[in-house]
């Protein structure tokens, strides 16, 4: 290729990179382990299951590594930045679509249009409490954004120890949020594999647990790096995106606990 084809002065080329294999590696190696244990292959699913979250664990890890040793003491353009804003915008997207997917199964069973569900929840099927440790997880991840966007204040406005502080809170009150709702499934009286209502429920609840878990890991590095004066007022985009995608998870709670813990139960 010419000189030409190859300068790379006006925008931005990351170095080849090998954790997008090995994170492959781990999710793969997680949902098998995933697959084995409903499948009653309760050994060989533990085995896969823990080392598949290793891996993903060692690739986040490594990864993060990365891509901050990538932005220190580099200054991105403005259209630099909006190209890694409109990722995020897009990834999200993604995720609003793949949770859209657990709702139309939820309404699907709830609203009568599956003609094998003649009631909602089904016949032997308790539904957790409303008003317990739902509504109080709810409100932990209500604060946990109020605290987030006062850490971004402190961001904008270059108050380092603000911004470290609110994003230690909001990464305790995930920690919290993830806690207690294990703790719910250990109160509920329905498993898994019981029929369509627990399937929807912990396929739904469960998967935006993994994303509170993948955001507080997000939260973590961010909280981190604001200790370190990695993030100006300038330039914070890495922040910026831990934060909308702590917003979205928060979003997403909201249309779980109206939909499926209240109008759901009721």
């Amino acid at each position: 290729m010419s000189g030409a084809a190859m300068d790379h002065s006006h925008y931005y080329v990351p170095e080849p990179s090998r954790w997008p294999l090995v994170g492959s590696v781990g999710l793969f190696t997680l949902v098998l382990g995933i697959a084995c244990l409903l499948n009653e292959l309760t050994v060989v699913g533990r085995l896969a299951t823990g080392a598949g979250l290793l891996i993903f664990a060692f690739m986040l890890f490594g990864w993060f590594g990365s891509v901050v040793a990538e932005t220190q003491g580099k200054r991105f353009h403005g259209w630099e930045e909006r190209s890694f804003r409109l990722g995020m915008v897009w990834f999200i997207a993604s995720e609003v679509m793949f949770f859209a997917g657990f709702f139309w199964a939820f309404f699907n069973g709830a609203l009568g249009v599956n003609p094998s569900v003649s009631q909602w929840p089904p016949a032997g099927i308790e539904p957790l409490h409303t008003w317990s440790l739902p509504f109080i997880n709810t409100l932990i991840l209500l604060s946990s954004g109020a605290t987030l966007t006062w850490a971004h204040h402190g961001v904008s406005k270059g108050h380092q120890r603000q911004s470290v502080l609110g994003l230690a809170v909001t990464v305790a009150l995930g920690i919290l949020f993830l806690s207690l709702q294990m703790v719910e499934y250990g109160e509920a009286t329905f498993k898994f594999t019981e029929g369509v209502y627990p399937s929807v429920f912990y396929m739904a609840t469960g998967f935006h647990g993994f994303h509170v878990l993948v955001g507080v890991c997000f939260l973590i590095v961010c909280t981190l790096r604001a200790g370190q004066g990695h993030f100006t007022p300038g330039q914070h985009v890495g922040f910026e995106a831990a934060a909308w995608y702590w917003h979205f998870v928060d979003v997403v709670w909201l249309f779980l606990f109206v939909w499926v813990y209240w109008w759901g139960n009721s």
